[in-house]
């Protein structure tokens, strides 16, 4: 009878040890910040498009220039946004509108992911600040023509502890899955 009740155990055990270990990978990736965000509108195309699915995470993670990330709903907006960042705090930047450029600490910012003219034909409707104070972002949508971001009062300036996290991979659709490359 102690053998039978030995073998129960000990499949019991087997059964349940990689369950736990699952519940336990659950916790560290809920922990870690990692979620699954829906693309909503067309400001990001066509890096990312609406309906596509991405995925976040904010473990350990500062806000650095060319990175896409998931903004969580501030006082001007109700649903989270996903924009590039563009310029960090302490950083100097200058619009150059007539010449249809961004200077970002005095260089010119490289976007290869643009499929628009740098502006898009939008100017900001207030005053930027030359130099991105302390704990703010500017973002900039890749669809710049149609994008509501930093160059608009409606969104303006980032706070970073707004930032849900960094996108990382595109996972739906599948003919679109891979990798999101920071600039």
């Amino acid at each position: 009878m102690n053998n039978t009740k030995s073998k129960i155990t000990s499949a019991v055990f087997e059964w349940v040890k990689p369950m736990l270990f699952a519940l336990a990978l659950l916790a560290l990736i809920m922990i870690s910040g990692f979620r699954v965000v829906t693309v909503q509108g067309a400001s990001m195309d066509t890096t990312l498009e609406s309906g596509e699915k991405v995925i976040t995470t904010n473990f350990m993670y500062t806000p650095k220039s060319g990175d896409i990330v998931v903004i969580s709903k501030g006082e001007h907006h109700d649903s989270p946004i996903i924009k590039r960042v563009i310029a960090v705090e302490g950083q100097r930047i200058e619009l150059d509108y007539d010449n249809d450029k961004i200077y970002v600490d005095g260089k010119e910012l490289n976007e290869p992911y643009l499929k628009c003219s740098t502006f898009g034909g939008r100017c900001a409707d207030y005053n930027i600040p030359s130099v991105v104070p302390e704990g703010k972002l500017f973002v900039l949508g890749d669809n710049r023509g149609v994008s509501l971001d930093s160059r608009s009062s409606e969104i303006g300036l980032i706070d970073k502890e707004n930032v849900v996290g960094k996108a990382h991979f595109a996972v739906f659709p599948f003919d679109r899955f891979g990798g999101l490359e920071s600039q």
